[in-house]
């Protein structure tokens, strides 16, 4: 059993707030939107190196203290908390006991399989394929990003499937978990590439394609393709694929084909300026706020 309190503070006094229950003896602390699923929630999204300057105007709190602890050494704490962090007293406050729960199965219980298209599923290895004849990956959320249920990953993999050709070549570039190299090569692919800053990254997509039978070559970003490639996908983040243009650009083979996501649509416009000078690109999808931008090298 365990204890819970929720406390409101503002954006400028959330983080202290939370800092200093820490200090106080909480097990855990969270920040959330006060206002999550009203019309005045508010979206964040950061880039590497480019964190949201502030968090939510409301801000709720919500830190976790063991079951055994008493009423007024909780109030202790809070009352510690809040002096640390230059309240003027515990602002108001909410308290629920949290029972044991089988976490396993819990987090398993949010993951159900995803029809990706009627030839694509991605499920979850507790869980039997709904359609055993379509193509199944079998995927468990890890340390990676991408288990399908993102709308980037969704928009990408709708793209291979759309584009990827038995025999072709494919450039996964930010690779992830390995789900877009993967479904690639059980699309028919002769050959993929896939490519991570993160070596644990890499080492997880190693791991999903051999648990898919399927055979990736997986390398750190540090080392330097040379090669060229039919299709090229890139599910990262604006200011890479920005930085990265001409790069990726480079592995586009004559003719062949890209598809580029992690942007939302008020940064599409950006990225398309950016490259420009390498590949024509369209906005070819969006999904909840998030783009697909596909582009096309010209043919020999």
């Amino acid at each position: 059993m365990w204890i819970s309190v929720t406390l409101q503070a503002d954006a400028a006094r959330a983080e202290a707030l939370s800092d200093a229950l820490m200090e106080a003896g909480a097990l855990s602390v969270s920040i959330e939107d006060a206002d999550a699923g009203t019309a005045a929630e508010t979206p964040q999204f950061g880039e590497p190196g480019h964190l949201p300057s502030a968090l939510w105007e409301h801000s709720r709190v919500i830190a976790l203290f063991d079951g055994d602890t008493g009423s007024a050494e909780l109030g202790a704490m809070l009352a510690a908390a809040a002096h640390a962090a230059g309240l003027d007293g515990v602002p108001p406050f909410a308290t629920a006991e949290i029972a044991e729960q089988n976490w396993v199965q819990l987090t398993q219980s949010q993951f159900d399989p995803i029809r990706i298209t009627a030839r694509l599923w991605i499920v979850p290895s507790w869980h039997e394929a709904p359609d055993p004849g379509a193509i199944n990956i079998e995927l468990d959320p890890g340390m990676a990003f991408g288990t399908g249920s993102h709308p980037t990953t969704r928009l990408c993999l709708e793209w291979l499937c759309d584009t990827v050709r038995p025999g072709c070549t494919v450039l996964d570039y930010g690779c992830g978990s390995g789900i877009l190299g993967i479904a690639a090569a059980r699309l028919g692919a002769a050959d993929v590439l896939g490519v991570d800053i993160d070596e644990k990254a890499v080492e997880a997509a190693r791991d999903n394609a051999a648990r898919n039978g399927v055979r990736l070559r997986l390398q750190h970003s540090a080392i330097p393709v040379d090669e060229t490639f039919n299709r090229v996908v890139a599910n990262i983040l604006t200011n890479p694929l920005c930085v990265l243009a001409p790069a990726i650009a480079a592995r586009v083979a004559a003719g062949g084909q890209v598809a580029l996501s992690g942007v939302l649509e008020t940064q599409a416009d950006q990225v398309i300026e950016a490259w420009a000078p390498f590949i024509a690109l369209q906005v070819g999808a969006r999904l909840d706020g998030w783009v697909r931008l596909e582009g096309q090298r010209p043919g020999p």
